[in-house]
């Protein structure tokens, strides 16, 4: 078949990867100026994701389904990854909560819901100061510490350039600084051209959103998705071993910190109800960095790297769809899942149009 994919995204690269792979003729159209890690402008939310797989945590916001998703896609990575052709750090030695001593009350409320909402093996494991010490050395001051032993985690930028080869690699072709202006079954419409396709993808994310001066209902657009804020900041601390990711549960927000190789401490949060795209408000730099510093006293001397704000593409539930029709096949609103579940939704996706 000839695809057509809007969006070069984790998504759009998960599909040219994988039907490109499977014999198919694919094209893909972005507005981004490459496959590379971005410098600057809009670009997709997949760049700035931490890559925390964490289907048990997720189910305090999250439906079965997603939770469903998210352990499917555990045990797609690997494989996914080791046929990529480039390193990509994937881990799945767990994940942590943890709690201060004032705050066990907004803890146990997560926690009880997590022990009500997961089934047998993956709900939360209640641990002793030991063996906190013994799992992660370089945490201080901690009152309450449970583990999440079935989660992982990936290095998001390494991931998005490997899949962005290994499609190329397999034939998929890329039409770069390619904004779609229009989409119907079976065609991709562009500045320069329209093309004709078997099939068409849209996983443009809020870049499938109608613009604020078009009515037309055949344009191709998604009218209910909007984005939702997040910001995350980089620290260079290699004086500091942390081997998972640690979720800090705090009254008024989850801060979390997942290591990456070479040093680095990804640490984030927010997620704020606006669609501002401007740098990091001093709030939030204070929140976060004041709260991983109450956990890991030696992140003191780490080094600020830089700071990344995104948009998360969300629908009205919080909740991934796919709508089929003869021809065209849109997918959306993963929110802050993206890294979780999108291996096991292009899988189900590609099976159900099979």
């Amino acid at each position: 078949m000839h695809i057509g994919i809007a969006g070069a995204g984790l998504l759009g690269r998960l599909l040219a990867f994988q039907l490109a792979r499977a014999g198919h003729s694919v094209e893909v159209f972005d507005p981004a100026p490459g496959p590379q890690a971005p410098t600057g402008g809009v670009y997709a939310a997949g760049w700035t994701a931490a890559g925390m797989l964490s289907p048990t945590a997720e189910l305090e916001s999250a439906d079965e389904n997603v939770f469903a998703l998210g352990l499917r896609s555990l045990e797609l990575w690997p494989t996914i990854v080791a046929s990529l052709g480039l390193p990509v750090e994937l881990h799945r030695r767990g994940s942590l909560l943890l709690a201060h001593r004032g705050d066990q009350g907004a803890a146990r409320r997560v926690v009880d819901l997590l022990l009500h909402k997961a089934p047998a093996g993956h709900a939360p494991q209640l641990l002793q100061a030991a063996t906190l010490k013994d799992l992660e050395p370089d945490l201080h001051g901690v009152a309450h510490a449970w583990l999440l032993p079935h989660e992982g985690q990936i290095h998001t930028m390494q991931a998005m350039l490997a899949l962005a080869h290994a499609a190329s690699a397999a034939g998929a072709r890329w039409h770069w600084g390619s904004t779609v202006d229009r989409l119907r079954p079976g065609e991709i419409h562009t500045a320069q051209s329209v093309l004709a396709f078997d099939c068409v993808f849209d996983v443009r994310g809020t870049g499938a959103r109608p613009p604020a001066n078009t009515s037309d209902p055949y344009a191709g657009y998604t009218p209910r998705v909007r984005g939702v804020r997040g910001e995350i900041i980089w620290l260079h601390a290699p004086h500091v071993a942390l081997q998972r990711p640690i979720r800090l549960l705090h009254p008024r927000h989850r801060v979390y910190l997942v290591p990456r190789e070479g040093g680095h401490i990804v640490i984030g949060a927010s997620e704020i109800e606006s669609e501002d795209r401007s740098p990091i408000s001093l709030r939030s730099m204070v929140e976060l960095l004041a709260a991983a510093h109450s956990i890991i006293p030696e992140l003191a001397e780490a080094r600020v790297v830089h700071t990344e704000t995104n948009l998360r593409p969300a629908l009205p539930d919080n909740l991934p769809h796919v709508e089929q029709e003869a021809g065209l096949v849109r997918i959306n609103g993963l929110f802050r899942h993206g890294w979780l579940i999108a291996p096991a939704l292009v899988e189900q996706t590609l099976q159900n149009l099979t």
